[in-house]
């Protein structure tokens, strides 16, 4: 969808071209200023100007940003949502388990992307854009920009202090304390999914944990990325000795998470895209999983 920015010049901005008012003080990417000078869409107090031209303290600086159409089309299909947070720039949604984030050649429909695309069907444009994705067995909080330019500036806060993402995990056995685990991953084989940690070829993957509630079969931890690689809790976990309660692929399914492994994204904050406010959410222990932690 398109976006529309305004800004106002300073006193500082006086004699400065507007090119780099519009690519530093208002974040504006090379890319997205190369498109929007071919389409009249750089202005200053109303009236399309060039790239090189001459700021003034109090000119008003307006780009209008177009997104171009998605790289595949995507079929609306009307299924509940759960948005935590919006406007025109990002939403939160807080997903349910199992449901797979985006379509696949594979799984072209019963998706979360599907869901939005029916959600948002009459915002001209809209492509699902997701800055953190989980897993089909994971539920919890995913952030997802509204268009190119919020993308674009989510993409540079992923792995860095804006961008925090805790997670909740049942997990097998008696885990205690808070610790790190710096463990890197890499891709089992060609022919499957799964990840396993290599210290001579794996990718650097770390994970901070503190457990908060221990039971005689289950543990509750709660768990931080540092990095976001493919799995990277569950294979973190299951490394040592405490795989995700349910998990399939790294531990053992239970017949009373269908679908679904015990990992939740309970916690996000991030820097809004435009305006750098702090915008943080929560979610809670979905009660099959709570479940859990009471029979042990």
């Amino acid at each position: 969808m398109n976006r529309t920015l305004t800004a106002v010049a300073g006193k500082k901005d006086a004699g400065r071209k507007v090119k780099y008012f519009v690519r530093g003080d208002m974040g504006v990417s090379y890319g997205q200023f190369s498109a929007l000078k071919t389409q009249n869409g750089l202005c200053v107090n109303g009236v399309p100007v060039h790239a090189n031209h001459i700021l003034r303290p109090g000119d008003e600086v307006t780009a209008v940003l177009a997104d171009g159409p998605g790289d595949k089309p995507v079929a609306p299909e009307q299924g509940p949502v759960s948005i935590v947070y919006e406007d025109e720039d990002l939403i939160i949604i807080d997903k349910p388990a199992p449901l797979a984030c985006q379509c696949s050649p594979k799984q072209p429909e019963g998706t979360l992307e599907n869901r939005l695309a029916y959600l948002y069907r009459d915002c001209p444009g809209f492509v699902f854009r997701p800055l953190n994705r989980l897993d089909k067995g994971t539920s919890g909080l995913m952030a997802a920009a509204m268009n190119a330019h919020a993308a674009q500036r989510l993409q540079k806060q992923l792995h860095t202090d804006s961008f925090i993402r805790e997670y909740l995990a049942v997990v097998e056995g008696r885990m205690a304390g808070e610790g790190t685990i710096d463990a890197p991953i890499k891709k089992e084989d060609a022919a499957t999914v799964r990840r396993v940690v290599d210290f001579d070829g794996g990718r650097p993957a770390v994970t901070h944990y503190r457990v908060e509630q221990v039971g005689d079969r289950f543990s509750l931890v709660r768990l931080r990325l540092q990095t976001g690689r493919t799995h990277q809790i569950r294979v973190h976990l299951a490394h040592i000795g405490h795989p995700i309660a349910g998990d399939f692929l790294y531990g053992v399914e239970d017949p009373r998470l269908p679908g679904r492994f015990a990992l939740h994204s309970t916690y996000i904050r991030l820097a809004h895209p435009v305006t750098g406010e702090a915008i943080e959410r929560t979610s809670p222990l979905p009660a099959e999983l709570a479940a859990l932690l009471e029979r042990t």
